[in-house]
């Protein structure tokens, strides 16, 4: 396999994302405006890119995974973005969590360029972007699809069709990551009763980890909280943003959230008391006096 592809953002899903291309056989370009990041995939093999634009000139295939709208545009539309430097029926497969009304627009925009785009969030994590099993939330015309399709079958496990109209994949990520915050601020908040309560957390992990109350957050999270381990994976204001998407989503349909709503707050005062940086299981850290006996 030959075909070049791109990868615009290589965080923690992008790295991942890159190098399961790479071990598809794809000629995998970068672009990341940190210099160390970059260097480090062309260490591996990859080809790096000083711009986007000198990217996208490169590229059948462009794949977005940078952090929200804004950025999504900084790329694609931006001075020295890649719409304005790709080949004409060339993909961008648009990856940010980003509100489904900006996905609808983006999509006109890059058709109206002569491209192709799919709507298409991610969820999984770093481990799963790494190994190429990730699960995406897709919508798009079919054309789009058939001018990627094997770059999605290298990057994910699971590649969900879910319309021919852009914005619904951002729909149904946007549900998706209601339910991961909600799940991962209630996991804190159980955790801190059981210290409060003075429960070994160890057992309690364990205990719940094979009970009803158990959920994928809780038992992917907590061993964060156990060890003391706040280096960010995914950063709590990564759940400001996302649930801060999911409640304007509801507010436009005047729908309530009241959950989305108090696990929002969570995380914005975990945020505001200066964790907005550390992995997003530090919101237990909102809680008074709550102490984690294995991370002294």
């Amino acid at each position: 396999m030959s075909r070049n592809v791109g990868v615009i953002g290589l965080g923690a899903m992008g790295f991942g994302v890159a190098r399961s291309l790479r071990r598809a056989g794809f000629r995998v370009h970068a672009c990341d405006l940190r210099e160390e990041v970059l260097q480090a995939f062309v260490a591996e093999g990859g080809m790096g890119c000083a711009t986007p634009a000198e990217l996208g000139a490169q590229c059948d295939v462009v794949v977005t995974v940078v952090v929200n709208a804004e950025q999504t545009e900084a790329v694609l539309f931006g001075e020295q973005g890649a719409v304005a430097a790709m080949k004409k029926g060339s993909v961008v497969i648009a990856s940010a969590t980003v509100p489904p009304e900006f996905a609808i627009q983006l999509g006109k925009r890059i058709e109206a360029a002569g491209l192709q785009m799919l709507d298409a969030p991610l969820s999984g994590g770093a481990a799963r972007a790494a190994s190429g099993e990730m699960t995406m939330m897709t919508s798009g015309p079919a054309q789009a699809y058939a001018g990627c399709q094997d770059v999605l079958i290298a990057m994910a496990g699971k590649v969900y069709r879910l319309g021919a109209t852009h914005g619904a994949g951002s729909k149904v990520k946007i549900i998706n990551q209601l339910l991961a915050g909600v799940h991962i601020a209630v996991a804190a908040e159980a955790m801190a009763l059981g210290l409060r309560e003075g429960v070994d957390p160890k057992a309690l992990y364990e205990v719940i980890t094979n009970s009803a109350g158990n959920s994928w957050m809780f038992e992917n999270r907590v061993p964060h909280i156990l060890n003391g381990d706040y280096t960010p994976l995914s950063a709590v204001d990564i759940f400001v943003k996302d649930l801060g998407l999911v409640l304007d989503t509801a507010r436009r349909s005047k729908f309530p959230l009241p959950l989305s709503a108090a696990a929002h707050q969570m995380f914005m005062m975990a945020s505001t008391a200066g964790h907005g940086g550390e992995d997003d299981s530090a919101v237990i850290k909102i809680f008074p006096g709550i102490d984690v006996p294995a991370a002294k």
